[in-house]
């Protein structure tokens, strides 16, 4: 029976890239691990139905999506993975989910990160109160998850 009776809020997160705080995110979307099914049947079954076999595993692309502010750390990533390659992605992203005091509570953590797109904000000069955003799609090896942390 679990301790708490309430979910968490989906709005108390931090993001750490190679344990460093990266800064603050508004969303973050795409965690996902989906893994494959081979379809086999042996001639000699006694039933007509086929097995499912567990075979390899992917894992989705992580969205994550801030309002622009003065720091140049994303653009200066996708530039190094852009000069350097393989040698420029990050050994690892981490996500923590925070309760209502901040401690952490679950968490995932992507292994082998590379950026795969940067949108930079959409400019308009209609006014208002809208957030100037930008969007870093992650592409990962793996994911993990972890409670409260993973290693």
């Amino acid at each position: 029976m679990p301790t708490r009776p309430t979910p968490y809020g989906a709005f108390n997160f931090e993001i750490s890239f190679d344990g460093t705080s990266f800064g603050g995110f508004s969303d973050v979307s795409g965690l996902s691990t989906e893994i494959t099914l081979s379809e086999y049947r042996e001639g000699s079954d006694p039933e007509n139905h086929v097995r499912k076999v567990p075979g390899a595993f992917k894992t989705g692309d992580v969205t994550l999506k801030r309002g622009v502010v003065d720091s140049r750390a994303i653009w200066t990533w996708v530039e190094d993975v852009r000069r350097n390659g393989p040698l420029g992605r990050k050994a690892a992203v981490t996500i923590r989910l925070l309760d209502e005091a901040r401690n952490p509570v679950q968490s995932w953590k992507l292994v082998n990160v590379t950026p795969m797109k940067f949108t930079g904000p959409t400019l308009a000069a209609k006014g208002g109160g809208d957030v100037a955003m930008e969007e870093l799609v992650l592409a990962a090896e793996t994911v993990r998850m972890g409670f409260p942390d993973v290693d």
